[in-house]
């Protein structure tokens, strides 16, 4: 189905270390990157140009703009998104949709893989000292950061800093002409070896979404659309938080599965019990 063909990788950022032998591999496709595609226009996590679209919207935009560019009917994209955990308020989060996009089938495949392997994290200070300290706690120099006046403001901004010499000169230049300046995290993937691993890791969750095939018609993607809660506690038997289905739709002809236990768990413990455990 998709041996042979040519796969787009709507990147500039260099996913292709870590997307393209995975795809290649896993579907015999053989991956090529437009040089001409600036996504960046679809918006920056520093500020420049906001996203307008959710991360799912934005990807698929990517998607289509990379096959209308190159002429092509087989694409890949991913974007994300960074703050706290949706459930785990104190850690920070890496938020990673990836889509997978087929013109010639009329297919469009998308997965959702959530993070708390990141080291995003920002500061104001107004010491050397202050910034030393944040820069190796947050894995740099092998992780980029940013720069600038303040979490407000563009002005001064210095992306893509990855060596000591350049990150002292261009934060004392800071601290002499404002007082006070604002260090930041580069999320982008070139700059961020701990995203590219979660990008590594949704594209493996993708490429098992489209090698589920729907029982019904055999359409690629056939994979997780709901989750139904309610795994009983093993004390009282009342019904948990916890997963007890998961619910498998088939996007071309709407067959469904309803799988229990996916976890391999039949019973929860009561310390998640909200009867047990108030």
């Amino acid at each position: 189905m998709f041996a042979g063909r040519t796969l787009i990788l709507a990147t500039k950022h260099q996913k292709e270390q870590v997307l393209g032998p995975l795809f290649e591999k896993a579907l015999g496709v053989k991956i090529v990157v437009p040089e001409s595609l600036d996504t960046d226009l679809l918006g920056t996590f520093s500020g420049e140009k906001e996203r307008e679209e959710d991360p799912l919207t934005t990807a698929k935009k990517k998607c289509d703009w990379a096959m209308d560019l190159l002429g092509a009917d087989l694409a890949l994209a991913s974007e994300g998104s960074f703050g706290a955990h949706p459930s785990l308020f104190f850690l920070p989060a890496d938020e990673e949709w990836l889509v997978f996009s087929d013109r010639k089938n009329g297919w469009q495949i998308h997965i959702r893989h959530l993070s708390t392997e990141t080291n995003y994290s920002s500061l104001e200070f107004d010491t050397w000292e202050q910034l030393e300290t944040f820069a190796k706690q947050v894995n740099f120099p092998s992780h980029g950061l940013i720069l600038r006046k303040s979490p407000e403001s563009l002005e001064g901004m210095s992306k893509g800093i990855i060596s000591w010499k350049e990150l002292e000169q261009k934060s004392r230049f800071l601290l002499e002409t404002y007082g006070k300046a604002y260090v930041e995290t580069d999320m982008r993937a070139h700059l961020n070896p701990t995203r590219m691993q979660v990008i590594s890791e949704a594209g493996e969750k993708l490429i098992q979404k489209i090698l589920s095939l729907c029982p019904s018609c055999q359409t690629p993607g056939f994979g997780v659309t709901e989750l139904d809660s309610g795994l009983p506690c093993s004390w009282c038997g009342s019904p948990t938080r916890s997963i007890l289905a998961e619910i498998k739709t088939c996007a071309a002809c709407g067959h469904r599965e309803r799988i229990l236990f996916p976890k391999g768990k039949t019973e929860e413990d009561p310390m998640y019990c909200d009867r047990c455990n108030p």
